[in-house]
């Protein structure tokens, strides 16, 4: 069945909710791994882009398939980066680099196996944004479709890198190589965060981000790791996820922020876990908080990223004129429990909230 859906979470007409869970379909839910070939075709590239899925890619690549990407590249513009060039390669991935943007602008996913081919053309580009919270629609064209069309993914594909373009194919062995010189480096402290990510999350917290928070200390309803769940979309709101996981055999992907804990006044480095092969849900380290009883279920949260990977925490109880001025902006479902967030500008927050970003909430 064909789909189309405009996301985040604003209209579908099927199941699928946005890119990634078409995506889902095409890569896991309507695929055997290691069956045939998965492409995708992206102007921009970024690691949290990917993040979701390069356990599929590996499995997929070393159960017998192949993975085949096309990504835009320059040495003047953040097109795509080493991170995400890297990692597919690691994955056993294929990966092409066209030189400058005006020559690599369309975006789409599919694969293609002894049963047909299926097309994903979008305006969602591999990255974090464009996975998540950009306004991004997205059509998927089902293998019948693209039978009747004609539409072969082998001949489209021989077809570009038959073109007069500058393409490069770079490869892990050789990180010198003029491809690698196209990608930017995600990881670099010279890179500014955009206005556009400048935003903060409006989270309503549950049972089990404050369970921990409001325990007795020693008690054994403090145990364990003392966490905020967060939305699995939200490959946008955190700096590139490229820690994996030392331990256990199911991947995650982590990175460390500066968490500014406004409320208790204490700024800490903390941990953002992505669980990619359990239950695809971010986890945010909120350590700081255990035994304060600083917030109780369905207060508000809300997360403002000022930097690249600088963040600040503020608490607004039930009941607080502010509780009520936030609330309208945790419009998204978080599983079945009632749990809910959003984003806004961090200017419309501070407005919202007569704060002002980077300072103390207390003087």
């Amino acid at each position: 069945m064909n789909e189309l859906t405009l996301h985040p979470n604003v209209y579908a007409t099927g199941q699928s909710k946005g890119l990634v869970s078409i995506l889902e379909r095409v890569w896991l839910r309507d695929h055997t791994l290691g069956e045939g070939t998965l492409f995708i075709m992206s102007g921009f590239a970024n690691y949290n882009g990917g993040v979701r899925f390069y356990p599929v890619f590996r499995h997929h690549v070393e159960n017998g398939g192949r993975v085949v990407a096309i990504f835009g590249g320059s040495t003047r513009q953040n097109l795509s980066s080493k991170q995400v060039v890297a990692e597919l390669l690691d994955c056993g991935a294929e990966v092409h680099i066209v030189n400058r943007k005006r020559l690599m602008h369309a975006k789409s996913y599919g694969s293609k196996t002894n049963d047909g081919e299926m097309l994903v053309v979008t305006s969602g580009n591999f990255t974090g944004p464009g996975m998540a919270q950009n306004v991004e629609m997205a059509v998927l064209l089902d293998r019948p479709t693209t039978s009747g069309l004609g539409f072969s993914w082998d001949d489209m594909i021989s077809n570009m890198l038959s073109q007069h373009w500058d393409i490069y194919q770079p490869n892990l062995a050789d990180r010198t190589a003029p491809a690698w010189q196209l990608l930017y480096d995600e990881e670099s402290s010279t890179i500014v965060l955009d206005e556009t990510d400048e935003v903060t999350m409006i989270l309503r917290l549950g049972h089990a981000d404050t369970a921990r928070i409001n325990a007795a200390p020693g008690s054994n309803a403090g145990k364990g790791t003392q966490y905020f769940w967060l939305s699995r979309d939200c490959y946008d709101f955190f700096p590139a996820l490229t820690i994996l996981n030392a331990r256990g055999y199911k991947r995650t992907y982590s990175c460390m922020i500066e968490m500014n804990f406004v409320d208790i006044d204490r700024t800490e480095e903390i941990r953002v876990t992505f669980e990619a092969e359990n239950n695809l849900d971010f986890r945010l380290g909120t350590g700081p908080y255990r035994y304060t009883g600083v917030a109780r279920e369905g207060d508000i949260a809300a997360i403002s990223r000022i930097g690249e990977s600088r963040y600040e925490l503020r608490i607004y109880r039930q009941g607080d004129a502010l509780h009520r001025a936030l609330s309208p902006y945790a419009i998204n479902f978080i599983g079945h429990q009632g749990k809910q967030y959003g984003f806004m500008s961090n200017q419309e927050f501070q407005d919202t909230t007569s704060i002002h970003l980077g300072r103390r909430l207390h003087s």
